[in-house]
């Protein structure tokens, strides 16, 4: 079984895949409520408890935890995007909840840029066009089990993106897991 997140302050996307390649949960969890990092970083902790503890009694003990793959915080700037401020405290945060992943599920996570993970999982982003649109349009068109929710002028939901990242990353994750175990 492989988790795959996709960090984030604001709404962080989780997904697990079993070891068929089936999703057992796909969800966003919305911190935008919470304005303190320490709140944000708690409710995930209860979050990552309440799998552990609740979700994972009905698990079959065989089919536990493999592995973690977490999306790789920015690296670098590029006009028109992040502060240095929004990418230290997403590092910061980044590293919280891979520390509360070790923590409570006893498994150290992996990480993986997000291009490498789409490239993994066959989503090529045209030049010019928005990476968060086209892994959305590519999980709408080709994954039943990831539910997309739309407002009423039919734009998706912000929390589908990163339900559609977060099941990238665990697709990616679930992957490499099998070209691991291959080469046993």
């Amino acid at each position: 079984m492989v988790i795959g997140l996709d960090i984030s302050t604001s709404i962080t996307g989780v997904t697990v895949i079993d070891r068929e390649g089936k999703i057992i949960l796909n969800e966003a969890w919305d911190l935008r409520k919470y304005k303190d990092f320490f709140e944000k970083a708690q409710f995930v902790e209860d979050k990552l408890k309440w799998f552990f503890l609740d979700v994972s009694k009905s698990i079959n003990k065989w089919d536990w935890l493999d592995a973690i793959y977490i999306e790789q915080s920015l690296q670098s700037f590029r006009s028109g995007f992040s502060s240095a401020k929004t990418l230290s405290t997403l590092a910061r945060f980044n590293g919280l909840v891979s520390w509360l992943c070790y923590k409570h599920l006893n498994v150290k996570p992996e990480y993986i840029a997000a291009t490498s993970a789409r490239k993994k999982c066959g989503i090529k982003v045209p030049k010019g066009t928005k990476a968060k649109e086209v892994v959305l349009k590519y999980v709408v068109d080709n994954v039943p089990d990831v539910t997309i929710l739309y407002t009423k002028h039919g734009n998706p939901k912000p929390e589908c993106f990163d339900k559609a990242d977060s099941w990238v990353v665990a697709r990616a994750g679930y992957l490499c897991q099998q070209e691991k175990s291959s080469q046993l």
